[in-house]
């Protein structure tokens, strides 16, 4: 059998922020967020054949990640009509029959992140495609078997697409975001350190505490190389400290993901009448008629 894990949170603020014209729903409440998700759920169930399905959702945006560093992300600045979307979003999922995965203290990278290192490990998994583009998630790739899809661009990262697109194996994807950060998530990185000189070195070294500290050990080619060897020396700390938070968690760190099995995700079909009633609730009557299949 092949998984979908998707980012039931990426696929809401693309579809909020994207320029069609805005879809409202009860009392002029903008759902257009709700309906693209919603949109691309039914589309991965029907014209790409998934049959088992887990969605992860952030129900808020702060996580234990916060009372690690405060300059990571929040709420800030997301427009109220987005998050007022949040909540139905996870209605939408649970009345369409998908398994849901909310994450309070965790973030939805990490409910994906311990969804493939469970699932991975079940005998009956042939393939686990992450459905999102984020390079975050690319740590989870795993050879052939766990990759990362873009299903917008319909790219599929193995682990050999994580190295050409990245510089890095998949293990080394968090000390590459150590390095050069992650504005996305909040946090800077190291000064001078980019792309180029990050994958450089990591491809080399695979981790920050195998980067010799003198660059004059190096036996690769960086430009600068000798100042990029004294930030790291002097910001070592700093270094770990973002590693931590790109490192995504799993069921070992207490990311609860309830299923115990791949079966557990098998799509039965939607409801009927949950679905047609959520419709209802929401003013959503052209969503429907969308799922594919009825349980």
């Amino acid at each position: 059998m092949q998984l979908h894990l998707v980012d039931a949170t990426y696929e809401l603020f693309r579809a909020h922020f994207s320029p069609r014209p805005p879809v409202r729903g009860r009392g002029g409440m903008v759902l257009s967020g709700v309906s693209g998700l919603v949109e691309q759920l039914c589309r991965l169930l029907s014209d790409q054949g998934a049959t088992h399905v887990g969605c992860a959702t952030d129900r808020v945006i702060r996580s234990f990640r916060n009372d690690r560093y405060a300059g990571y992300k929040t709420d800030a600045g997301v427009p109220p009509e987005l998050l007022a979307q949040f909540p139905v979003a996870e209605a939408a999922i649970e009345a369409l029959g998908l398994a849901l995965w909310p994450m309070v203290e965790f973030e939805a990278d990490d409910a994906i992140a311990a969804a493939s290192d469970r699932f991975a490990a079940d005998p009956r998994v042939d393939r686990i495609l992450v459905c999102t583009p984020d390079k975050d998630l690319a740590q989870c790739v795993r050879g052939d078997r766990v990759v990362l899809w873009d299903r917008r661009r319909d790219i599929v990262y193995d682990e050999a697409g994580v190295r050409a697109k990245w510089g890095v194996p998949p293990e080394s994807v968090p000390d590459r975001l150590a390095l050069v950060g992650d504005a996305a998530d909040g946090f800077p990185g190291l000064p001078g350190w980019g792309d180029r000189s990050a994958a450089a070195v990591l491809a080399r070294y695979r981790h920050l505490e195998d980067i010799p500290a003198d660059a004059a050990a190096w036996d690769v080619a960086v430009r600068g190389a000798a100042g990029l060897a004294a930030t790291l020396r002097e910001r070592f700390e700093d270094a770990l400290l973002f590693r931590d938070l790109a490192t995504l968690r799993t069921t070992a760190d207490g990311v609860p993901i309830p299923q115990d099995g791949a079966e557990q995700l098998r799509w039965p079909g939607a409801d009927r009448a949950r679905w047609t009633a959520f419709c209802a609730e929401w003013g959503l009557p052209r969503l429907a008629g969308r799922p594919p299949r009825w349980r």
